[in-house]
């Protein structure tokens, strides 16, 4: 198992990672740690990737699995226990929603990932955290500001870790999606770059979208931004590349 780990100033009591596709037990094509229930995998390899990831990384409570439908819905899980025991799927008690919020220690926040980008925040003083489920459609539609207006401290006390997406080398879109973006704010047209005049094509750079939502928002100390999922085939699941597909986990939590 090789997660990866955000290089940021968080404090110490903040643990986050994102994990990748090595390590677990699933066939091609969800080869091998898949953690999404909603692929196609058996729930029986999913149910053992998730409890061989709670061991390894010493997940301290079950980590709260949304159902995702790019929305821009925040659950705050503060007061919400355990919804299933430790690396068990319960289907029944998943909840729909893009990101979740929590100031309670060791409950832990997670969106699953193929392509679309989480991120993930926490406070400077280390007892608020959230991630959020950040594809097009909901980094278009204002899934980061709901996320950073469920934090009781100020944008400017806010860490955010921009975790591995689709990069702009890959990430083709119509002019329909750049209209979209521009809708909300002139400022995103410099995050794309024509590609096919005739057809109206674009490369989209999702990591520079969110670091002008976030700026605006009053985020400034934003990291990560590194990777593409499209490209690095052996570490990521993509997608778009493949479309059937497994799924990583971006998880934060505080002691």
């Amino acid at each position: 198992m090789k997660s990866i780990y955000p290089y940021w100033s968080a404090p110490k009591n903040i643990r986050a990672f994102t994990t990748t596709r090595a390590g677990g037990v699933s066939n091609t094509p969800f080869d091998s740690l898949n953690l999404g229930s909603k692929t196609g995998d058996g729930g029986v390899n999913v149910a053992e990737n998730r409890r061989r990831l709670i061991e390894a990384e010493q997940i301290p409570s079950e980590p709260y699995w949304l159902n995702q439908i790019h929305s821009t819905i925040v659950l705050d899980i503060s007061s919400i226990e355990p919804h299933a025991p430790i690396g068990k799927i319960n289907k029944k008690t998943i909840i729909e929603a893009d990101a979740s919020y929590t100031r309670q220690a060791k409950q832990v926040s997670v969106v699953l990932t193929a392509d679309c980008m989480p991120v993930l925040f926490c406070s400077l003083k280390g007892d608020e955290v959230a991630a959020a489920h950040a594809g097009w459609r909901g980094l278009c539609n204002g899934i980061l500001e709901n996320t950073v207006s469920k934090f009781s401290c100020l944008p400017s006390e806010i860490i955010a870790w921009m975790g591995p997406a689709i990069s702009a080398k890959k990430f083709e879109v119509g002019i329909e999606v750049k209209k979209q973006f521009e809708a909300v704010t002139k400022q995103a047209s410099s995050a794309f770059t024509l590609i096919n005049e005739k057809e109206h094509k674009y490369l989209a750079d999702l990591y520079l979208i969110a670091r002008q939502r976030l700026t605006a928002l009053g985020v400034t100390q934003i990291f990560g931004g590194d990777y593409c999922t499209h490209t690095e085939q052996d570490k990521f699941y993509s997608y778009r590349r493949e479309h059937k597909t497994g799924r990583m986990a971006s998880m934060i939590w505080f002691e």
